[in-house]
């Protein structure tokens, strides 16, 4: 029988995973899974869980959580997987406030229905994608399933931080009201390789840089509506710089996709992205903020290399 880790954040959701811990242990066990549960005690406990589990020998790896907590045990088992080797299995319970790369991978969203698809062992294979970030002396590595984010998506990931009582697109919506009040547009050099192999670059002022691995980021925004999780590329959205009145009439559209066609936005596809800053930015992954003064992000993508459980 496969060996099951399951790794709760607890505070998932606004404080969702707590409270739903007894209903994820009788989902799983109903489902029939023979699992260990363990719980996540702050930020960066999930990687050193996932990557521990990966080397005490667990087939199979539950996150039970968003997805910061999502991304967490993916970089937990990738450190734990040699290079060039399928990351996974995954499987996912998502009790958090966005759950976008769950939905967007075809997972369950239901805890009863997530349990059974982990118990089925059916997967489907998406690419997974990392990013080197220089801030300060130091260079960050992580590896992202879903989306990250230059400047001002990253300004709203701070301060959806300070709101308690909303989840989801309204979180979000009243987090990027609060970030224009702050969000600089500095200049920004871009470098990329585009998908029949050609070197381009630019440099403009810049409100915000999107890198989508799938369609959608901050509980439902489509910030790169047409990206596929499988199709070995990255979509990238640029906002010029811009006013603050335009951003307003630029939102709703975003939660639609829709925004893609406005002169403010340019879209475009590649295999690897680098951007150079003029002035240190926070940078989200998953959406969670691993550095308020990056100044320099190398993107790549490793196709087909995450497996997932639906």
């Amino acid at each position: 029988m496969q060996r099951v880790k399951v790794i709760l954040n607890p505070y998932a959701g606004r404080g969702r995973g707590e409270q739903l811990a007894a209903q994820i242990r009788s989902a799983l066990t109903q489902a029939g899974l023979v699992f260990d549960l363990v719980e996540t005690t702050g930020v960066g406990h999930g990687i050193d869980l996932a990557r521990q589990a990966r080397a005490e020998g667990y087939t199979t790896i539950v996150a039970a959580g968003g997805d910061g907590t999502v991304s967490e045990v993916i970089n937990g088992m990738a450190q734990a997987t040699p290079a060039g080797l399928p990351v996974g299995p995954l499987g996912i319970l998502p009790v958090g406030s966005g759950n976008d790369f769950a939905e967007m991978a075809g997972c369950a969203l239901e805890l009863g229905a997530a349990a059974q698809a982990i118990a089925a062992g059916r997967t489907r294979a998406v690419d997974l994608g990392s990013v080197a970030i220089q801030s300060g002396s130091a260079t960050i590595h992580r590896h992202f399933d879903n989306n990250l984010g230059i400047g001002f998506e990253a300004w709203v990931t701070l301060e959806s931080y300070k709101i308690r009582w909303l989840r989801g697109a309204p979180l979000y919506t009243l987090a990027a009201l609060r970030a224009l009040r702050t969000c600089p547009d500095p200049y920004v050099d871009l470098t990329w390789e585009s998908q029949n192999g050609e070197r381009h670059r630019r440099s403009q002022r810049s409100l915000m840089i999107s890198v989508g691995n799938s369609r959608r980021t901050g509980g439902g925004f489509f910030l790169t509506p047409d990206a596929q999780l499988d199709d070995g590329l990255l979509d990238v959205a640029i906002a010029a710089d811009v006013s603050r009145l335009r951003i307003l009439w630029l939102l709703p559209k975003a939660l639609r996709g829709t925004h893609t066609g406005d002169a403010a936005i340019t879209m475009m596809r590649c295999h690897q992205l680098s951007v150079e800053m003029a002035e240190p930015l926070p940078i989200h992954v998953d959406g969670e903020v691993v550095t308020r003064h990056a100044s320099r992000v190398e993107v790549t993508l490793q196709p087909g290399r995450l497996v997932v459980l639906v």
